[in-house]
C-alpha cells in the first residue's frame, strides 16, 4: 500500500516493559506545481507551490487545487500534466508540470498576496471572504438538498471505516463525499488536511463534478476558512467536520451559503450554518 514506511521503535508499555517493534508512519514528502504556458508564448514558467503531502493521486491534487483556489475555472485549461521524478541522494520529491491553456492569466503579485493571506488564516477576514466570494464559478445554490439528520450522526464512522491509511498509521487526515443516503462516493487521505480536500475535488472535477451539487462532504478534523473556500468555490452545498469550525470559517459558510456542521459523532452534531438543509427526523 501506498502512502506509508515502516519505522523501528521502541514502544513502553506499562504492564510489558520495553518492546523494540516496527511501526507504520505516514509518508509526507513535497511536491512542487510548476506552471508551463508552452514554447509559443512570451509568459514566465515558473514554481507556483511546493506542498508537503502523502505521495499518491497527486495529478487529482494539482488539478484540486488549481481550481479550489480559482487559478483555473474549468478542467479543459488543463492542457496536460508531467510527472517529473526528482528524487536525489540528498532528498525526496517530485514536480509535476501543468501545461496551461493559452487563455489562462495569472497576475503573480496577486497570486503571492493571495497565498500569503491563506497561509495567515485570516489575518483579514473581511478582505479574505470577499475575493472567495469574487471567484465563485457559479451562482449561490438554493438550501438544498436536505439530508437527514440520522443519517449525519452516522457519516464520520462511515468515513472512519473506508480509511485504510488511517486504519495502518493513524496519523492522516481524510475527505469524504456522501450522497443524501450516506452512501459513500469518494474518498481521499493526506497527512495534510487541505491536501485531502483538494484531492477530492480534483478527482470529482476530473469526472465532470456530476455529482457536486447532490453531495455532502465529511472531513475527518476541524473545519477551517481554507476548506470552507475550497467547498464554496466546488459548489458543495454541505460541509461535515468531526471537529470544530474556526470563526472566519463560519462566517464565509454563512456569506457563501453553504451548512457548515460540526462536532459530528454518533450522538450529536453542532449546525453552524444553514440549518434548512438538515431535516427534522429524530
Amino acid at each position: 500500500m501506498e502512502g506509508y514506511r515502516s519505522y523501528p521503535i521502541f514502544r513502553f508499555d506499562r504492564q510489558q516493559g520495553w518492546q523494540e517493534s516496527p511501526d507504520a508512519v505516514t509518508v509526507e514528502e513535497p511536491l512542487e506545481i510548476r506552471l508551463v504556458f508552452g514554447p509559443d508564448t512570451k509568459r514566465e514558467n515558473r514554481s507556483l507551490a511546493i506542498t508537503m503531502r502523502t505521495p499518491g493521486h497527486d495529478t487529482d491534487l494539482v488539478r484540486g487545487f488549481l481550481f479550489s483556489e480559482g487559478l483555473i475555472t474549468d478542467m479543459s485549461q488543463i492542457q496536460s500534466m508531467k510527472l517529473i521524478n526528482t528524487r536525489q541522494e540528498a532528498g525526496r520529491g517530485h514536480t509535476i508540470e501543468v501545461h496551461l491553456a493559452p487563455e489562462v492569466t495569472l497576475d503573480w503579485t496577486t497570486l503571492e498576496r493571495h497565498f500569503y493571506l491563506t497561509s495567515s488564516c485570516g489575518v483579514c477576514g473581511k478582505a479574505s471572504i470577499d475575493a472567495v466570494m469574487q471567484n465563485l464559478h457559479v451562482e449561490l445554490f438554493p438550501l438544498e438538498p436536505r439530508l437527514d439528520a440520522v443519517t449525519i450522526l452516522g457519516l464520520p464512522d462511515r468515513l472512519r471505516k473506508q480509511q485504510s491509511l488511517f486504519s495502518v498509521t493513524g496519523g492522516i487526515h481524510a475527505s469524504g463525499l456522501f450522497d443524501l443516503k450516506g452512501n459513500l462516493l469518494l474518498l481521499r487521505e493526506d497527512v495534510g488536511r487541505h491536501n485531502a480536500m483538494d484531492k477530492l475535488i480534483g478527482s470529482l472535477q476530473a469526472d465532470g463534478g456530476s455529482y457536486s451539487d447532490l453531495a455532502a462532504v465529511v472531513l475527518s478534523g476541524r473545519a477551517s476558512f481554507e476548506l470552507v473556500q475550497k467547498a464554496l468555490i466546488s459548489s458543495i452545498p454541505i460541509l461535515i467536520a468531526v471537529g470544530a469550525p474556526s470563526s472566519l470559517a463560519i462566517d464565509l459558510a454563512e456569506e457563501g451559503g453553504l451548512t457548515l456542521i460540526g462536532f459530528t459523532g454518533q450522538e450529536r452534531f453542532n449546525v453552524y450554518t444553514g440549518r434548512q438543509r438538515v431535516e427534522e427526523s429524530i
